[in-house]
């Protein structure tokens, strides 16, 4: 089979290329010999009209996601076409969603308006497998990412990473919103909130003040796993939101200055920023609502503990 298609036209079956069998035990019974020859004559011209009905469709990729007879793909191959067998069902689905092809459920409903479309369709070798790569889509709705490495961990870890990057551009599209980070927006949030807690008075205030305080532990704890004093960050984000554009101003973990963080091209999303705030809260509101916590200790040896009962046992409740 040929190795390359460019301007590829691919059929994508869920019906098998080969002569399925009979679903009851069936006895041929043969007199002759030119009667045998007959018979195999005739499972191979019935895999042949399977490869001419292909070719009539004008295609000259196949996705097969049944099994494809090795008969059938010698004619296929004859034919100048690219035939790949066992395709799993997910993958399929990917690729009618990439190419803009139909899954066809039986080669006689195949028609040219049910084949998918690609520049260029390739079998190429990545390591020690071989893998066919489908490139060129004109309107791809789906794609997928090679992630190679040398041990299975960093795969892990990168796999992890483009994971969280693809999120992250989720989150952009679903709401076109930004805001500065490096701690610039906790520390901006916290100096509102301190303006406001002023004109709230009483207990409020000290309430608000606690949640402005607790805002202030994202830029101060980059400061701490950067190895910067965050005493000295935090003296100087404040400082920084005072002046014009202070909103911008977060804290840059390679050099230790508050810089204007809009500038430097540190950004995030402005709905993960909402999640982040509301999942501390409602966590911080959980713990708030525990009134006692009941635990159990093991007795020590050689004497009573506050989980043994006085006959001497173990018990523990």
């Amino acid at each position: 089979m040929p190795k390359t298609v460019t301007t590829a036209k691919i059929a994508l079956l869920d019906c098998p290329l080969e002569i399925e069998k009979t679903e009851f035990s069936a006895e041929i019974r043969i007199k002759d010999p030119t009667q045998m020859q007959a018979f195999l004559d005739q499972e191979t011209h019935m895999l042949e009209e399977m490869a001419n009905k292909i070719v009539a469709s004008g295609a000259n990729v196949i996705f097969c996601q049944k099994g494809i007879d090795d008969m059938a793909q010698h004619f296929l191959a004859k034919k100048g076409i690219l035939a790949a067998r066992r395709v799993k069902q997910s993958d399929m689905e990917k690729l009618a969603r990439a190419t803009g092809g139909k899954i066809v459920t039986n080669l006689e409903d195949l028609r040219s308006k049910d084949l998918g479309t690609a520049g260029l369709v390739e079998e190429r070798k990545v390591g020690d497998d071989k893998m066919v790569f489908i490139e060129k889509c004109r309107t791809p709705q789906s794609v997928a990412v090679l992630i190679r490495a040398g041990l299975e961990r960093m795969v892990d870890e990168a796999e992890r990473a483009i994971n969280d990057s693809l999120s992250v551009v989720s989150d952009v599209i679903e709401n076109n919103k930004v805001v500065p980070g490096g701690g610039a927006i906790e520390a901006e949030m916290a100096k509102e909130i301190r303006e406001y807690a002023t004109k709230v008075g009483g207990r409020e205030q000290l309430a608000l003040e606690a949640f402005a305080e607790s805002l202030e532990i994202v830029p101060k704890t980059l400061a701490e796993n950067a190895g910067l004093e965050p005493i000295d960050i935090l003296v100087g984000l404040r400082a920084g939101h005072e002046k014009a554009r202070g909103h911008v101003q977060g804290v840059n973990v390679f050099t230790g200055k508050i810089v204007d963080m809009e500038r430097d091209g540190v950004i995030e999303p402005m709905a993960v920023k909402e999640q982040a705030i509301k999942s501390a809260a409602e966590a911080a509101c959980m713990i708030l609502r525990i009134d006692d916590v009941i635990a159990a200790t093991k007795p020590k040896e050689g004497g009573k503990g506050p989980g043994e009962m006085p006959g001497g046992g173990d018990e523990e409740y």
